[in-house]
């Protein structure tokens, strides 16, 4: 039987190499994507675009209003998305529990597929802010899927990864074009307008401009 993984894919730079990467290592892919609330929906239109490219067996995208609680400058209209360089510690645009709720669904799917593994484009160098991007937190959280679910009672454990977990964004971006990947279909700014132009000044568009640049690779970046 063909192995299956289900695929955390936001339509940005990271979640799309991961998305290449798995499709390279031969599994049949289930893409998983969320309307969450965001401030755009800019990201999941790249998503539809990168699917139609990197082919899938299925791509459903999950409606979960978080914005229902806010807590975010990302799914809260009244809070500003600030410049980069201008925060320390964990950013505004931290989404409460975000990942610990996307990976809590991504496992759901997986146990009625079956499959054994979930990826997920988190990343610890370029983004030390974010407490749901650490390898501590995938860790504990590939632990409580054991022991929290049918598969795991059942002795088959679903696999969390992470394998970009400790690269740089220029590494991510070599990997990437090295896969084929197109990164202008993909989307990152959090301020992104309705054609899914970057902002080119929030955090998200630096580390991705900065890592071009480290990378030697042109920028091909849509900016407004």
């Amino acid at each position: 039987m063909a192995r299956r993984a289900v695929v955390l894919l936001s339509g940005g730079m990271d979640s799309t190499t991961v998305l290449a990467q798995v499709l390279h290592d031969d599994y049949e892919v289930y893409a998983l994507s969320f309307r969450y609330g965001q401030r755009h929906a800019a990201e999941l239109h790249a998503a539809e675009r990168i699917l139609a490219v990197m082919k899938a067996v299925s791509h459903r995208v999950m409606p979960l209003d978080l914005s229902l609680f806010g807590g975010s400058a990302l799914t809260d209209h009244r809070r500003e998305v600030p410049d980069a360089g201008k925060i320390q510690g964990i950013p505004p645009t931290y989404v409460p529990a975000r990942n610990l709720i996307f990976l809590s669904v991504a496992v759901a799917w997986a146990e009625t597929i079956p499959a054994w593994d979930v990826f997920i484009g988190a990343n610890q160098v370029d983004y030390p802010g974010y407490p749901d991007c650490r390898g501590e937190f995938l860790s504990a959280f590939e632990t409580a899927a054991g022991l929290g679910t049918r598969s795991g009672a059942e002795s088959h454990k679903i696999n969390i990864h992470a394998p970009l977990l400790n690269m740089t964004k220029a590494e991510i971006i070599r990997r990437g074009a090295s896969l084929g990947v197109d990164y202008a279909l993909t989307v990152s700014c959090y301020r992104a307008d309705g054609n899914g132009r970057a902002c080119g000044v929030c955090d998200a568009c630096s580390y991705r401009k900065q890592g071009f640049a480290d990378a030697a690779l042109p920028d091909v970046t849509h900016y407004y």
